[in-house]
């Protein structure tokens, strides 16, 4: 595809939705975060981020409007089919410079992947970049929710982690499952509380607020993590004062869902 600040080629690496249903978590807490991190609207329908490096090797992630055609491209390679994504130049919304997540992989044939100078894109801004994985704070905790839900099945036995005798008493915890319950009484911002298919009945929970994260699976078990709990992960416990089938069933029912 084209760029459209200088109308370069735009080699496309890979592409990720930015819907309130399905976001890249590092990007904020929920949809309208995620969507002021890069200076677009909060539109109901959601935007695809298509990431790839221009004719000198220079990062770059475009914001289109045509989700279904970027839907479509995921879909294909993840059935591990070829898909040419190129959007029309009328669906593009902004092209920032440098990429939010960290790629493994580059366009052959050009320059090794670097940021264009700040400015390049005409905001001004310092270059996107994936967070430090030195330091421990909200976006790694995010993300650390979301390395448990894609393995859930290594999570799902256990019953008591490090720390996890003293999680019924974990003020923390204590904390994020009252902020949790209060979603389900007056719904949060679009993408606070996510679910996905998981399989026969149950659905996969993600739900995130101040300082915490929340991953579960309905029927199953629940963990929290913390931002004052760095690299932890507390167990939900399953007992009559935490009423966690429960919540876990009213969360869902107020969940946004991939269409």
């Amino acid at each position: 595809m084209s760029d459209d600040e200088g109308g370069g080629s735009l080699y496309v690496l890979t592409a990720v939705l930015l819907t309130p249903a399905q976001f890249p978590s590092i990007l904020g807490d929920d949809f309208p975060e995620a969507c002021s991190l890069l200076g677009v609207a909060p539109n109901r329908e959601g935007y695809g981020l298509v990431l790839g490096q221009d004719e000198e090797g220079a990062r770059w992630t475009v914001v289109v409007d045509d989700v279904s055609l970027v839907a479509a491209a995921i879909a294909s390679w993840d059935c591990g089919m070829d898909y040419d994504l190129s959007p029309d130049e009328r669906s593009v919304v902004v092209s920032l410079a440098g990429w939010p997540l960290e790629l493994s992989v580059a366009a052959s044939g050009i320059p090794e992947p670097h940021d264009p100078e700040q400015g390049a894109d005409g905001t001004g801004r310092v270059p996107l970049a994936p967070p430090s994985a030195e330091a421990w704070g909200p976006v790694q905790r995010r993300m650390a929710a979301d390395q448990i839900a894609r393995q859930w099945d290594d999570w799902s036995g256990r019953e008591a982690l490090d720390g996890g005798a003293e999680a019924a008493a974990h003020p923390g915890l204590a904390r994020a499952l009252e902020e949790a319950r209060a979603y389900t009484l007056a719904p949060p911002p679009p993408g606070r509380v996510r679910s996905s298919f998981a399989g026969e009945e149950a659905r996969t929970l993600r739900a995130d607020g101040p300082g915490w994260s929340l991953v579960a699976r309905t029927g199953e078990a629940a963990f929290v993590l913390l931002d004052e709990e760095a690299g932890g992960v507390l167990a939900v416990p399953r007992d009559g004062e935490t009423d966690l089938p429960e919540l876990l069933a009213a969360l869902d029912r107020v969940a946004v869902r991939p269409v």
